[in-house]
């Protein structure tokens, strides 16, 4: 292999804060979204997707834009993903409009599909096996912490400037993140040619754009009818059929498939898709209840919402890359195993913290239990899905990885959205009829009726909802109204508790499953790099 010239940890740095950037981007609009609301204008159907359209065009592009990087450079690709999120960052922040939002959005989403990849490609193949596993716990440390942070960092954002600035952030990081990159990452290249498998990338595209859209868009519909005939089982169908098809086309494939079935074969990478996808159904099935939780149950400031998730950011940040070096000792087997049993357990004690009066510091412990089962997390995983993948597969192996764990994520989100929604209507009727009692019973009626109309409308809680606000008729005392005010917000907040709080059990059962999985990862031999002299060629 080509000497690399430079520092391998400077280059880290480099990559990893571009990945940041783009990991934050995931969470932190949803901090914004009341800002944006009124600051355009936006319909709650544009609202959503101006959520909904950077997830999918990501998830849609990531194992191409890998394979892209196999074939053209990973640093070019990371380079060229970088300008394009910059500029839909800037253009993200100048709409004026939610279709101009939107349509910035989906660009953003190239920009972003573009860069993930590179990364996780760079590090497999810039760093030494014996190596790679402190490396992989950097990397998954600032995974981890962007994901958590979009909350606190959003929630500054928004309440010292305006929503426009979750978007301008991007801007000065991307620029700086794109010369300190261009100098310092080495643009290393096979030596062999290799062609892009174009109808994989159209029978994988759509596949993953029907399955995602469906999960996205299913709540919407209510698993029914979209047109017609058409109806979202039937697209989530046709993008499983799809996705089939794909698989048996790549396995068919002896040229040069979009993913080499070698990645499929091999156990360690397998099980690693499992554990990541389980990972991000966890992750976001639990961070979703939790933040309406604490803005519209607990009624704390978004700001105020995000920072109380920071401690399990800053201890995850700090045992990461401690994990990820013990991992290159004694293997990353039963450190990945005991961080998803922690993080499991930190976040049923934070379930079992939450009631309706629940103060803040009372969810340290938790958090932290956390916070260090996070960071036992990523590293070890990462290492072991990657460990064995040779250098011309690194890109294809980093798109399908991250394709899993984002599809996971988009899963778990509606999976635990319909869930909640449906034990949060049950909730609701019933708590309001027991509550009725306590208002003048010529009221009784139609806080009954109010309650069980939000019931019928699903899950609409967000930072600017307490969930109490029912619309009284007119020439109702003032007295009184506060009186049904105030009863009413106690029924929204207890009704919330007691359907979050079972719904949180789903996201925990699917990560202590994922711990389970691990018990069957072989354990890595310790060779010498398979990068044979002249594999690699440093441009």
């Amino acid at each position: 292999m080509s000497k690399l010239k430079g520092n391998p940890w400077a280059v880290l740095v480099a990559l990893c804060l571009g990945f940041f950037m783009i990991l934050l981007d995931t969470t932190i609009v949803n901090i914004a979204i009341p800002g944006i609301t009124d600051g355009l204008h936006a319909s709650l159907d544009q609202i959503a997707w101006v959520l909904n359209a950077y997830i999918l065009v990501y998830a849609v592009l990531l194992i191409t834009a890998g394979r892209l990087g196999d074939i053209h450079g990973q640093k070019r690709m990371f380079l060229l993903g970088l300008v394009i999120f910059t500029l839909a960052s800037a253009a993200c922040g100048l709409a004026q409009n939610p279709s101009e939002l939107v349509g910035a959005r989906v660009v953003q989403g190239i920009g972003g599909a573009l860069l993930t990849p590179q990364t996780l490609a760079l590090i497999t193949t810039i760093f030494p096996r014996e190596r790679r596993g402190a490396a992989m716990g950097v990397w998954g440390g600032v995974a981890g912490l962007a994901t958590i942070a979009g909350p606190t960092v959003g929630g500054l954002l928004v309440t010292d400037a305006s929503w426009r600035w979750v978007f301008y952030l991007n801007v000065p990081v991307g620029i700086a993140t794109f010369i300190f990159g261009a100098i310092i990452i080495p643009d290393l290249r096979m030596g062999a040619k290799h062609r892009l498998d174009l109808r994989g990338v159209l029978l994988v595209s759509a596949g993953i754009f029907a399955v995602t859209f469906g999960l996205i868009e299913g709540e919407r519909y209510q698993w029914g009818s979209v047109w017609s005939f058409i109806s979202i089982p039937l697209i989530i169908g046709v993008g499983v059929v799809l996705v089939g098809v794909f698989l048996v086309d790549q396995y068919l494939d002896k040229h040069e498939p979009l993913v080499p079935f070698a990645l499929v074969r091999d156990r360690n990478f397998g099980l690693m898709n499992i554990v990541g996808a389980a990972l991000m159904f966890g992750m976001f099935g639990l961070f979703l209840p939790l933040t309406i939780y604490l803005q519209s149950a607990l009624h704390m400031s978004a700001l105020k919402a995000g920072i109380v998730f920071a401690p399990m950011s800053l201890v995850s940040m700090i045992v990461a890359p401690n994990a990820g070096r013990m991992a290159d000792k004694i293997g990353g087997k039963y450190i990945l195993v005991s961080g998803l049993a922690l993080f499991a357990v930190g976040m049923g004690v934070l379930d079992l913290t939450a009631h309706s009066h629940t103060h803040w510091w009372m969810f340290l412990p938790g958090l932290v239990l956390s916070g260090f089962g996070m960071g036992c997390i990523f590293a070890p995983m990462t290492t072991l899905a990657m460990h064995d993948i040779e250098p011309h597969q690194a890109g294809a192996a980093a798109g399908v990885f991250n394709t899993t764990r984002q599809v996971g994520g988009v899963i778990g989100n509606a999976a635990i959205i319909a869930v909640l929604s449906s034990r949060l209507g049950h909730e609701l009727s019933t708590k309001a009829v027991r509550a009725s009692s306590q208002i003048p019973s010529q009221y009784r009626p139609g806080f009954i009726a109010g309650f069980a109309n939000a019931a019928r409308q699903g899950l609409q809680v967000g930072a600017g909802q307490s969930g109490g606000r029912l619309a009284l008729p007119s020439g109702v005392p003032d007295g009184v109204a506060v009186q049904i005010g105030r009863v009413a917000s106690g029924v929204f907040t207890d009704a919330y508790v007691a359907a979050m709080r079972p719904t949180l059990l789903l996201p925990v059962v699917v990560i202590l499953a994922a711990a389970v999985v691990c018990m069957w990862v072989r354990r890595p031999a310790r060779s010498t790099e398979a990068q044979s002299e002249g594999e690699l060629v440093a441009r």
